[in-house]
Order: C-alpha cells, then sequence, then structure tokens
C-alpha cells in the first residue's frame, strides 16, 4: 500500500478546507446556530418536550444529521469532481496508486471534515441547550459511519456529475428534504399512523433514530435497525464505486 500517496492526497484535501474556511466551516455552524434559534425559541417555547426531552436538546442529533449528510456528500463530490474538470484526473489515475488508496484518501478526507464539523456543531450546541450522550461510543460510531457512507455517496456524484448543478442537485433536492422529513425536528410517533408508516420508507428516518438515541436513549426505530440499515447504504455505495473503477465509467473518456 502506498501510504506516502494516500498521505499527500489526504492532506491536499484537507488543506482545502482551510482555503475556504467560511464555506467549510463557518457557514453551516451558523446556519445550525440559526436553527436552534429559530426551532429551539420560537418552537421550542410552544412543545414543552418530546419523549421526556426538552424540545431544543430534542432537535440537537437531527440538526447535526442534517449538516453531516449534506457536508459529507458535498465535500467528497467537490473533492474528486475538480481532478475531472482540470483534467488532472488522468494523472492519478496513471500513478502507481490503486483505486482502494485513491477512495480511501478521498473519501476519508472528506469524512474528516464533515465529523469535525459534527464536533464542532455539537459544541456550539451546548451554548444554546443542555446536552446529554448516554452511549458515547455508539454517539462517535454513528457519527463515523455516517460520514464514510455518504462521503462514498458524495465521490459517486462527483463522477457522475458533468457539471456544477448536478453536483448541487443531490444536496439540495434529495438529501436535504428527506432529513426534513426524517424526524429532525420531531418525532415520527407523533404524526398520524398512515404518515408513520410512510416515513419508514426514508432511510434517514433510520440515520437520525439512531443518532438520537445514543444521545438520550430514545428511538423511533430499533437502533439495530438503524445500524443495519447505515450498513446496507455502506455496502452499496462501496459496490458501486468498485464498479465505477472496473468498468471506468466516467473517468476514462
Amino acid at each position: 500500500m502506498n501510504l506516502h500517496a494516500m498521505a499527500a492526497m489526504y492532506r491536499f484535501e484537507l488543506a482545502r478546507t482551510w482555503r475556504t474556511l467560511f464555506q467549510s466551516i463557518i457557514s453551516p455552524v451558523i446556519t445550525t446556530s440559526l436553527y436552534f434559534v429559530v426551532f429551539g425559541a420560537a418552537i421550542g417555547s410552544r412543545i414543552a418536550e418530546i419523549d421526556g426531552i426538552s424540545y431544543g436538546s430534542f432537535i440537537v442529533p437531527g440538526l447535526v444529521m442534517l449538516s453531516l449528510l449534506t457536508q459529507s456528500v458535498s465535500n467528497a463530490s467537490f473533492g474528486i469532481y475538480f481532478p475531472k474538470f482540470t483534467g488532472t484526473i488522468y494523472e492519478l489515475l496513471s500513478a502507481p496508486v490503486s483505486y482502494f488508496e485513491i477512495v480511501l484518501a478521498y473519501v476519508g478526507a472528506a469524512a474528516t471534515k464533515s465529523i469535525i464539523l459534527g464536533l464542532i456543531i455539537l459544541a456550539t450546541a451546548g451554548l444554546f441547550v443542555p446536552l446529554q450522550v448516554a452511549h458515547p461510543v455508539w454517539m462517535i460510531g454513528f457519527l463515523v459511519l455516517t460520514a464514510v457512507t455518504f462521503s462514498l455517496l458524495g465521490f459517486i456524484i462527483g463522477i457522475w456529475a458533468d457539471n456544477f448543478e448536478k453536483i448541487q442537485l443531490v444536496p439540495l433536492l434529495i438529501i436535504t428534504p428527506m432529513t426534513f422529513l426524517g424526524g429532525s425536528f420531531y418525532s415520527i410517533k407523533m404524526l398520524p399512523p398512515v404518515w408513520q408508516t410512510i416515513s419508514l420508507f426514508n432511510p434517514v428516518v433510520y440515520l437520525i433514530s439512531g443518532f438520537r438515541w445514543s444521545f438520550y436513549g430514545n428511538a423511533d426505530v430499533s437502533v439495530g435497525v438503524s445500524l443495519g440499515v447505515t450498513m446496507m447504504f455502506l455496502v452499496a455505495f462501496l459496490a458501486i464505486v468498485a464498479w465505477i473503477f472496473k468498468t471506468g465509467y466516467r473517468l476514462k473518456t
């Protein structure tokens, strides 16, 4: 394994975070803080508790997951799209590094940036509402697993996209709405039975439910099911990435 090459690609991608600090870190933190102000203060004053948890604290896992999903996809998609856009992807493909090492470096860097952002948002949330983490190991586990899984999705999108509009298409029109409808700001148990059933077809419900369980021990669905769905996505995205490099889909043309 070419560790030197992997480290170089990994450091290069992380360095891009500091070059775009406002867009990568500051902007998502400010946006999340506004969510706390609007939802925590305005709506929280009308909803005392959900499952024995104050509303402001209840929405923290959902807000972290919202930023984690969108930033993981965006970071990874932009990271691999720019080499395609500038033509340097061919130098990367001809270098003495394996496809596995390329994916590990790019996805690892994107996931690292998303995890750092998620931890910063958690720290910021502690300034607004009281936080408790009942299962810290599971919380970190869900955080890392989700970041890696959706960084893989972003990597796939970055290879598939042939313009900047397509890169933004999935995060804005698919990931964000699914997160809002996946129980970020409410428990699906509050919905009528029919809508509860429909919500279970939204995969983001399982991600948010498992992550919220790690904080408060309460979940809309079993934590085992949440973990299983996340692993299923991870395996599926790994299979797609393997197929892309095997066939050269949008890499060699």
